[in-house]
């Protein structure tokens, strides 16, 4: 079986090496950088295909670094951060991270969360539905691209998955839990408020006004529905 590339960007020595030889032994071959300057540079250089970034280095914020990876590609990544504030890490689901954990964590638990986001990032396009349409919104699985009223919206992977979720649904409600498997694998480990980050950042990219939605609407203690193709008509 092939050996999945990974670029870790994590400064501690202590923190990286035992991290390195475990994830080696669950089966991935573990690139490591610490610093942002070095990661961005093996990132060129190696081609990973999922990378663990610290949110914390000594050359720049791992943000930053995020910033950059998505500039130019939708690899998956997960934060890796100290910080116990729920601001950090919603400002980098924000930014397209596709997942973070909290230090100090389990390696079993990370293993399931890089699995999980391997499955979705390789998992082939289905052929049937390859094109959504809903309104002036518009989706192709086949190129992976976005538009509304013909002008191309940029979104993250995670994003992607979740609007075709919703647009395939149109117009019934689809329930919170139904979403998180979807779009974050049936092994998903954390809490659900990612998915209310990633329905902002849809609504934002939109033109969504969020207390009063035309194309995403809240449906409470249930889930989010987009709404029908006679809805955005009238």
């Amino acid at each position: 079986m092939a050996r999945h590339t990974l670029l870790l960007i994590e400064d501690e020595e202590s923190i990286a090496e035992p991290l390195r030889l475990a994830l080696e032994r669950e089966g991935f071959e573990v690139f490591w950088a610490p610093t942002a300057a070095a990661g961005l540079e093996a990132f060129r250089s190696q081609a990973p295909e999922v990378v663990l970034l610290d949110q914390m280095l000594p050359d720049s914020d791992g943000r930053d670094v995020l910033r950059e990876l998505r500039s130019s590609s939708t690899v998956p990544v997960i934060m890796l951060t100290a910080r116990g504030e729920e601001i950090d890490r919603v400002l980098g689901l924000e930014l397209g991270a596709d997942d973070y954990v909290t230090k100090p964590f389990s390696v079993a638990e990370l293993v399931a969360r890089l699995r999980a986001v391997l499955r979705r990032a390789t998992a082939p396009a289905p052929e049937r539905d390859a094109g959504l349409e809903v309104g002036d919104v518009s989706l192709s699985r086949e190129t992976r691209m976005v538009s509304r009223s013909g002008e191309a919206i940029e979104l993250t992977v995670k994003e992607f998955d979740l609007l075709a979720v919703l647009l395939e649904n149109a117009g019934r409600v689809v329930r919170r839990s139904d979403l998180m498997r979807e779009v974050w694998d049936t092994s998903w480990l954390g809490s659900t408020k990612t998915l209310d980050v990633h329905v902002s950042s849809l609504r934002k990219k939109l033109g969504d006004d969020p207390g009063d939605p035309h194309y995403i609407h809240t449906v409470r203690g249930v889930g989010f529905r987009f709404a029908s193709a006679r809805e955005l008509v009238g």
